[in-house]
């Protein structure tokens, strides 16, 4: 989700303390060296072990250290390298690594869910931690996870709801963004009155159900903004095939024309607490309860070497990594819409349920390129 790149620690931390040798020590043969060979093959794998304890330091030594310093991840990636003796012989080559790991990472696949309520009016979204943007609740595959697997983790973690038992392997949107492909499963039918709630720690700041025919472009200029002035980047370009999936499936419970859905915030951090209210508020002010990641020791020195991509990465749960590719192209003609095996019509009847006006939009995906480019 996710996005959507992960807050590091409170914005009201003023430590300027860099974290001690002994510190950094502690974590490199926590997150790094103790950790399976296998995870030590590739300065990607590698990365992302850094990755871990950079969140491990921002989330708990930050936290409960106000003299430390906030890093950045490759501020945190620096320092490491310089104080582990392994990693050491790297940091002349430090820059091209990390721009290659942030590189690698964009093109993970990412999986997820559109949730819809009971009526089909409404799905549910999730806000980052810190940004304003909207999207679907999703994230990057685990190495060798299944993609209805990975969505089913990544919604847990990122709303508290399963959806294993309401999700058909067969029903889901895919679009490949350049180089990285997004899966989101439908998973129809959700009561409005479940409880949601992130299990992850500052990556998700609120959660809400909104209206899907205020989701739909305002303008063919304000592409990534919907008509209530929220930012849908990575929610529009899902809209008109979900459209096309809702008109082939009847919701199991009937709108009501005259009494249309509001929109409802269902979880807000800065409340930790379900609510009633709209769901557009800025929310970064939670400090979530302190997880700690702990890994087998087998003392390993990793053999260090580049590789090419691989489709998966490995992390420990239920932590996971946000960053998303918000500012890729749509590749056109790569959409891909599977219900049973049949791919919907594009044109349908207009007296069809639900809301109209979210029935009757079409996606322009010529003018998305042009506006951003």
């Amino acid at each position: 989700m996710s996005g959507l790149h992960r807050s590091s620690s409170s914005s009201k931390n003023i430590g300027n303390c860099l974290p001690s040798k002994e510190l950094l020590d502690d974590l490199c043969s926590r997150f790094v060296l103790n950790v399976p060979e296998e995870d030590q093959q590739s300065f990607e794998r590698i990365l992302f072990l850094v990755e871990y304890a950079y969140w491990y330091y921002e989330d708990n030594a930050v936290e409960n250290d106000p003299k430390l310093k906030s890093l950045s991840l490759k501020e945190f990636t620096s320092l490491l390298f310089n104080s582990c003796d392994v990693l050491r012989p790297y940091v002349t080559h430090i820059d091209d690594i990390f721009k290659d790991f942030t590189s690698y990472k964009c093109r993970v696949p990412v999986t997820g869910a559109i949730i819809l309520d009971e009526t089909y009016e409404r799905c549910l979204l999730v806000k980052g931690w810190k940004g304003s943007s909207w999207s679907f609740p999703r994230g990057k595959k685990s190495k060798d996870e299944e993609d209805h697997a990975c969505a089913i983790r990544e919604v847990l973690e990122e709303t508290g709801f399963d959806v294993s038992k309401l999700l058909k392997k067969e029903e889901y949107i895919e679009f490949v963004f350049r180089q990285q492909r997004v899966r989101l499963y439908i998973v129809a039918g959700v009561k409005e009155d479940t409880v949601f709630a992130p299990l992850t720690k500052k990556e998700i700041s609120e959660i809400a159900w909104h209206r899907l025919d205020h989701l739909q472009p305002a303008s063919n200029e304000v592409i990534t903004h919907g008509v209530s002035g929220l930012k849908l980047y990575m929610v529009a370009p899902f809209l008109s095939s979900l459209k096309s999936w809702i008109l082939k499936h009847p919701s199991p419970v009937a709108r009501r024309h005259n009494k249309p859905l509001k929109a409802l915030c269902v979880w807000n951090a800065r409340t930790s607490l379900g609510g009633n209210g709209t769901a557009t508020v800025e929310s970064n002010n939670r400090k979530p309860e302190l997880r700690t990641t702990t890994m087998e020791s087998n003392n390993r020195k990793p053999e260090l070497r580049t590789t090419t991509m691989e489709s998966h990465n490995t992390k420990p749960e239920p932590r996971k990594t946000t960053m998303e590719s918000h500012n890729t192209k749509p590749e056109l003609g790569t959409a891909t819409v599977e219900s049973h095996n049949t791919k919907p019509e594009v044109d349908h009847p207009q007296d069809i349920e639900p809301a109209d006006s979210f029935i009757n939009f079409k996606f322009d995906k010529s003018i998305i390129l042009q506006a951003m480019e």
